[in-house]
């Protein structure tokens, strides 16, 4: 694996992208995060769809980004394509779950079954 991160930005013509050392582990998971490959003469340009809306895209955008982190890639991922307005912390650093997410819930009880 490569030490050089993985970038994902919005370029200035609005499309979001890829670059970067991209292995076949980590197009597949650009892939299921819904990056399209397409062949050029200079190799793949890697980016989401153009239709998708900014505000998806910034979610596809982050969802890939924490992916490959969590795989264990290192990635630049633009802080304007966080969806949460304001949160500019790093996706290699994504800050933990809160308390409440975090307590444990009462499973449903599924043995009783309704009275008729």
């Amino acid at each position: 694996m490569s030490t050089e991160p993985i970038r994902i930005a919005r370029k200035l013509g609005g499309e979001v992208e890829v670059e970067g050392p991209i292995d076949e582990f980590a197009a597949r998971i650009l892939d299921r995060a819904g990056f399209i490959f397409e062949p050029t003469l200079r190799g793949v340009w890697i980016r989401l769809h153009f239709d998708t809306g900014q505000e998806r895209e910034n979610q596809k955008a982050t969802y890939a980004a924490q992916m490959l982190s969590a795989a264990g890639y290192a990635v630049d991922l633009d802080p304007n394509l966080l969806p949460a307005a304001g949160n500019r912390s790093p996706v290699n650093g994504w800050p933990p779950r809160t308390e409440a997410a975090m307590t444990s819930q009462p499973a449903p009880n599924s043995t009783q079954r309704p009275r008729r």
